[in-house]
């Protein structure tokens, strides 16, 4: 059976006042019921070029109070994001079969490749949206076979930015690692050092006739690390506080940091993962470019020795980081 892109959906749907039924949210999700209207939520911003102690104290308080953060002066230049984006936006508009040339093999367990589909659906729902995954770093984690060949620019791009990206990414481990007292090296070498994955992400949601009723992706904490991500300019990012799903406000040219699950274990819950969602527009395609920064497979994750003891008893079991994947796409208890 051919998979149905949610790309051709919506330009069936485009002249019509509803969705097909999989992609209607019950009311406890629908954005118009849940969403705090009116107020966009300010998540911490924080200046990479500030004072270091300054800096590390920002990213720990906003790892424990919000599990999410924006960065500012991180030193990715503009025009290595411009040329990402642009790319990213060439390939999702070629013609469907162009496309599919770098669809998910239907046999396998790869998360890489173009897809609709990304876990288990509760009820059978669906998010409205399409996807590209591909891991750009380390190269021998790396299988072109996903990286699209047209635009002719893509893989010079995708290169480009991630390894700006890297050092983006070091950085935030040493301060995430000195704002729970430890030494700056010691949480990027618990989450498997140089052998970290970097999974790239495309997310396409297309215009959608209602907006109201559909979500793109559902709530969800990240499996991996940390998530960076850069979106286009279109609103749609919402974080759960305070018992209730807020938009986060855009900032141009900024990064936006994701804690995911397991920087939040191996803090033993001082950091937290961020519950996230996005919504979808009416009138105007958004996407974003999210960067999960993964444990290799085989690696074990725990909370960090240190951080235990008789008054902080570990709060999270220690397993390979594919056997906690594996509960996490099938809503298996961990």
């Amino acid at each position: 059976m051919e998979v149905e892109r949610v790309q051709a959906i919506a330009i069936l749907s485009k002249f019509m006042d509803t969705i097909p039924a999989e992609f209607i949210r019950s009311e406890t999700e629908q954005p118009a019921i849940t969403t705090v209207r009116g107020e966009v939520l300010e998540v911490p911003v924080i200046d990479l070029l500030g004072n270091e102690e300054e800096v590390v104290a920002a990213v720990a308080t906003a790892g424990a109070e919000w599990g999410l953060f924006q960065v500012v002066n991180h030193g990715i230049p503009e025009e290595v994001i411009g040329n990402l984006q642009s790319v990213g936006k060439e390939f999702f508009e070629l013609p469907p079969e162009e496309k599919e040339v770098y669809a998910k093999p239907k046999e396998g367990k790869s998360m890489e490749g173009y897809g609709t589909k990304l876990q288990k659906e509760v009820e059978g729902k669906k998010g409205w949206v399409d996807h590209l995954f591909h891991k750009v770093w380390p190269p021998s984690a790396i299988n072109y076979q996903f990286w699209p060949k047209n635009p002719p620019s893509y893989r010079e791009a995708n290169e480009a930015y991630t390894e700006k990206l890297r050092a983006v990414a070091d950085k935030l481990f040493k301060w995430l690692s000195l704002g729970l007292g430890l030494d700056g090296h010691e949480v990027k070498a618990a989450v498997g050092g140089d052998d970290l994955e970097y999974m790239m992400k495309i997310n396409y949601y297309p215009p959608c006739p209602r907006p109201d009723l559909a979500l793109g992706v559902v709530a969800h904490t990240d499996m991996s690390t940390l998530t960076l991500l850069v979106p286009n300019e279109v609103p749609g990012l919402q974080v759960f506080k305070d018992d209730h799903w807020y938009d986060v406000k855009y900032i141009p040219n900024a990064l936006i940091v994701h804690i995911g699950d397991q920087i939040e274990i191996l803090s033993n819950g001082k950091y937290k993962a961020v519950l996230h969602r996005s919504t979808v527009s009416k009138d105007t395609t958004r996407m974003s470019w999210p960067v999960f920064l993964e444990p290799p497979p085989e690696h074990e994750l725990g909370p960090i020795p240190k951080l235990i003891g008789d008054k902080n008893p570990p709060k999270y079991k220690t397993k390979k980081y594919k056997d906690y994947v594996y509960c996490k796409l099938n809503k298996l208890p961990q």
